[in-house]
């Protein structure tokens, strides 16, 4: 399990990088995203990460890491705005912005190790391409749960399938760095 954990840091420090430099150069004009626009955000870089799994040519230069590193950070843009509410107007400086990233991604760690306990590390003998549909299963149940106002009779919230959605992708580029 220490690998795992050591591995997990590695990723999300890349997709953390990413997102302080995005902050530099964006601010946080995410915050005015309501939770259906980034689910549509996530969605569209998972049905690309198909399509790149399933096509043999590509036209943009740019493979499934990337993707994943989007869906992570879109992930953790949702768990904010769940958190915070939407707002009108950009209202986070990159250092709170890091912070809460922080914080969310302390939350979904913890989730993967206990999940990785439980599980025996199951997903070390997933296929990459098992990862992204699973995925895409999540962000069909996401969509689903937005439909419906975010009630659920029995099911976990939304909260809970966009940290899923982050420890599949993070697992997906652990698989895709060891290769």
């Amino acid at each position: 399990m220490q690998d795992t954990s050591k591995q997990y840091d590695v990723v999300i420090e890349t997709c953390r990088s990413l997102f302080i430099k995005k902050m530099s150069d964006y601010g946080s004009a995410w915050r005015i995203l309501r939770l259906p626009s980034l689910t549509d955000q996530i969605f569209i870089k998972a049905q690309r990460i198909r399509s790149l799994q399933e096509n043999d040519e590509r036209k943009v230069d740019e493979g499934e890491v990337s993707e994943f590193i989007g869906i992570i950070n879109y992930c953790i843009m949702a768990l904010i705005q769940l958190d915070k509410g939407v707002v009108d107007q950009p209202d986070l400086s990159t250092e709170e912005a890091t912070e809460l990233y922080d914080q969310q991604i302390a939350t979904t760690k913890q989730l993967m190790l206990d999940k990785n306990h439980d599980y025996g590390e199951a997903w070390r003998d997933m296929r990459v391409s098992s990862l992204t549909d699973l995925i895409l299963q999540k962000l069909l149940r996401v969509k689903s749960i937005e439909n419906n106002k975010g009630k659920t009779l029995v099911s976990e919230g939304i909260d809970a399938n966009y940290q899923d959605m982050i420890n599949y992708a993070v697992f997906a580029m652990i698989h895709l760095n060891e290769n």
